[in-house]
């Protein structure tokens, strides 16, 4: 068998470049090729073929004049390829073939397309360039309906067909069946490529296995990404891969020169961004999701991974395959949302709370740092009504306890303080009749928002309802980058992953519905803050 039997393609430039709007920026572009010829990497992916989203220092291209820049020089050795998505770009856009540019384009198409994209593969070939063959979610495909694919591709005679495994749902026995059958019908002239994703934990080790099978009997190209950069869970990364290759099957890469890949560009790359396995990319492989229904879901403060679970399969096979975020939102409302009446809660709660002074201990770190503070406000307060958010605080006594998020009471109802605490619930956190107050979530959430079910947000809502007189508030103090640890929150056990680099977009959620309170809220309330809080402009200066 000859050496070159697989091929490796990195595609960090554009698998990758989904996490940062494909701006790479011009110097780490032509530093991971550089650095990845260095390496003898057999084929880089320099971007995408696009008809717009273009700007400097991104890996976006609309032909290959745009791209010349970044290739220094080309060798015999070193092919460079792009991903054209079929629903993306128009084919007369794409100029001939130069041999200064990139040598190959990656026709990607979703299944529903597979039959218009034929003639746009013929055009790829047309021009000159090698073409390669990537059908969306190889697993979505009827065996049927993968040989009546196969037999249009002979006809292209592409350079490769590859196995796409666009959710991370593969298993051994599922490579092993599609590589089966596209090695048995796909004319042997062509490639068998292999892109896999993360979700499962599988990535590294179907590509070991799709080696070991293909090796002495069809030549193939296994894709690959630095780091194993990409949305989600992420890519097999190059670093593995190419390791396995060398120490197993005698592949001539140089693997310190993709470790200098890393600590030059990756690292950087990586306090920007974010991905890797977790438990959510797992639930999206399991249900052949797309990633972006995992971190539109996972934005909601209260969400467990259960119900992440249940709303992926409730919504169903093929919407989840793509992102219905107008779905996603409804199936998420009508899977909080059990009916609940709440009128006779209301009705006591406002006996309770009409005309009074309340005080709302939120659970961010000045809560704890403040505490002193907090409780003076308190002890000088006329008759007031303590309520704290979502925690039990180590220091200061409250009258209620509000929970509208899951996790937390899942948390705090082990406590052995809680049950000495009157407590007021949200329905989507218990909706049936208990000795505490029961609240309808519907009544109180506002759409509109990606961080609509904000617990502080929505206990001021409620207290607008009960016609309180004035409410003090302590601990909101909007959210940092909370990678370090106990950064956000009054106890670190509150600390939610989900924070990290949205602590922006939640920032601005939360002032857009503070204003929003502001303006509906019945005139009489007073609201003031008590401890510093980013959201000042908003609610007025902190009382000293």
């Amino acid at each position: 068998m000859e050496l070159n039997n697989a091929k490796l393609l990195d595609c960090t430039l554009r698998d990758g470049a989904y996490l940062i709007d494909k701006k790479f920026g011009d110097e780490t572009i032509i530093g991971i090729i550089d650095g990845l010829n260095k390496a003898n990497i057999d084929i880089i992916e320099i971007g995408f073929l696009q008809d717009e989203g273009f700007g400097e220092g991104k890996t976006v291209y609309k032909n290959s004049k745009d791209c010349e820049k970044y290739i220094k020089s080309k060798n015999d050795k070193t092919m460079y390829t792009v991903l054209a998505d079929y629903s993306r770009y128009s084919i007369e856009n794409l100029d001939d073939y130069t041999g200064k540019s990139f040598d190959a384009v990656r026709a990607c198409f979703f299944k529903s397309e597979r039959h218009d994209v034929i003639e746009f593969c013929k055009e790829i070939k047309k021009r000159g360039y090698k073409l390669f063959v990537q059908p969306v979610d190889i697993l979505g495909y009827t065996d049927k309906e993968l040989i009546d694919l196969i037999e249009d591709v002979n006809m292209l005679e592409p350079y490769c067909l590859s196995i796409v495994d666009t959710f991370g749902s593969m298993y051994q026995e599922d490579l092993q069946r599609v590589y089966s059958l596209i090695d048995n019908n796909l004319i042997k002239k062509s490639r068998i490529g292999f892109h896999s994703h993360n979700n499962m934990q599988m990535s590294s080790a179907l590509s070991q296995d799709f080696l070991r099978m293909s090796y002495g009997t069809r030549n193939v190209v296994v894709d690959s990404t630095i780091s194993g950069m990409g949305r989600g869970a992420g890519n097999t990364p190059t670093e593995l891969v190419a390791e396995y290759m060398v120490k197993k099957l005698g592949y001539p890469y140089e693997i310190d020169a993709i470790l200098d890949l890393i600590d030059n560009y990756m690292d950087n790359i990586r306090a920007r961004c974010e991905w890797g396995y977790n438990t959510k990319y797992f639930i999206a492989g399991c249900y052949s999701a797309h990633v972006n229904n995992i971190k539109y879901l996972t934005q909601k403060s209260s969400i467990r991974s259960k119900d992440i679970r249940f709303i992926l399969n409730k919504i169903g096979a093929i919407p989840r395959k793509r992102y219905h975020y107008d779905l996603l939102e409804k199936t998420y409302l009508d899977y909080v949302n059990s009916e609940v009446d709440d009128s006779n809660a209301i009705m006591a709660l406002t006996k309770i709370f009409r005309d009074r002074n309340v005080v709302v201990i939120a659970p961010g770190k000045s809560a704890s740092e403040n505490a002193v503070e907090i409780q003076n406000y308190i002890n000088k307060t006329d008759n007031p009504i303590v309520i704290s958010v979502n925690f039990i605080h180590d220091s200061i006594k409250v009258d209620y306890l509000y929970l509208s998020n899951v996790r937390r009471y899942e948390y705090w109802k082990k406590s052995e303080n809680f049950d000495q605490i009157r407590k007021i619930y949200t329905s989507n956190v218990i909706n049936k009749s208990c000795d505490d107050y029961v609240v309808s979530f519907e009544r109180l959430v506002k759409c509109g928002w990606d961080y609509m079910e904000n617990s502080t947000i929505l206990l001021l809502r409620l207290l607008s309802i009960l016609g309180v007189s004035s409410i003090a508030i302590a601990g909101m103090d909007g959210y940092t980058n909370n990678l370090l640890q106990n950064q956000n929150y009054a106890n670190k056990f509150l600390e939610l992953a989900n924070v990290g680099s949205n602590y922006i977009q939640m920032n601005s959620d939360i002032e857009s519905m503070l204003k929003d309170y502001m303006n509906t809220k019945p005139r009489k309330i007073k609201v003031k803050l008590i401890t510093p809080s980013i959201f000042s402009d908003v609610l007025g200066e902190t009382d000293e």
